[in-house]
């Protein structure tokens, strides 16, 4: 069963809730979006039709508050709506309105937004020639910090390693304040586990002794083999330098001391 009854291209995120949040066109042909349990699929949560139009709707959730904001490619308006635990589930709040329309959208990290203009959420418009920040704000009369807009969000240290993560390790993410604003994350010093691959080569099955008639090789033949073998050494030795070379050139301009 799909979500939406239309062919054209459909979009889905999951919401905080464990729900599944889509877009997708009805048989018509009119855009619409739907709130749907993951474990109960015959009958949405909610479903509602929006309008007519050929771009597809991509949409950017906000956790934190629990809202989406829908970017239409080649329209020129933004709409938001919050899901709540309340019918009709998911509330239309308003639309953002600009006279060029948009060729893509991108959504900055929370922890970017002005917490001083009680900005909540902050997108990238994508014009043919340029690239437009667009500023969502709610409007507080107060200058202090409003603690319901910005509960702790994932900030940018990793609760895990690499090595952990393919290990099968699963942490939650690791939230920090928003009391301060934006703060620069730590610079931290890149780990490169460097692993011969000469290590790994599988085992031979059989020693050359044991083959049939391998141990009367041509003398000429067995000194071009090693000549191979010595040359094939010499280039694994000079691209580990090469690699080790770039590694630390890497390593220092992440930390910044290049």
């Amino acid at each position: 069963m799909t979500p939406h009854e239309g062919i054209r291209p459909m979009r889905a995120i999951f919401t905080r809730d464990g729900n599944l949040f889509t877009t997708g066109f009805t048989r018509m042909s009119q855009r619409e979006l739907g709130l749907w349990d993951p474990t109960q699929f015959e009958e949405p949560i909610a479903l509602l039709e929006l309008d007519t139009s050929n771009g597809v709707l991509l949409p950017y959730y906000d956790p934190d508050t629990n809202m989406v904001y829908l970017c239409g490619k080649g329209d020129s308006s933004i709409r938001y709506f919050e899901i709540t635990e309340e019918p009709p589930y998911v509330h239309y709040l308003s639309t953002f309105s600009s006279k060029e329309p948009q060729r893509g959208m991108g959504f900055m990290p929370k922890r970017g937004v002005d917490v001083s203009k009680c900005e909540i959420a902050r997108l990238y418009k994508l014009h043919d020639k340029k690239c437009e920040p667009i500023a969502m704000t709610v409007p507080r009369k107060s200058d202090l910090f409003q603690d319901d807009l910005y509960p702790d969000t994932p900030g940018p240290d990793p609760a895990l390693e690499p090595e952990e993560w393919l290990e099968g390790q699963d942490e939650d993410p690791i939230l920090q304040s928003m009391r301060d604003g934006y703060v620069p994350p730590k610079s931290r010093e890149l780990k490169v586990a460097r692993k011969n691959v000469l290590d790994s080569r599988p085992t031979p099955r059989r020693s050359m002794s044991s083959c049939d008639g391998s141990a009367n090789l041509p003398p000429q033949l067995v000194e071009r083999l090693l000549e191979e073998v010595q040359n094939l050494k010499a280039t694994v030795l000079s691209q580990e330098k090469r690699i080790c070379d770039l590694e630390n050139k890497l390593s220092k301009y992440t930390n910044g001391t290049a």
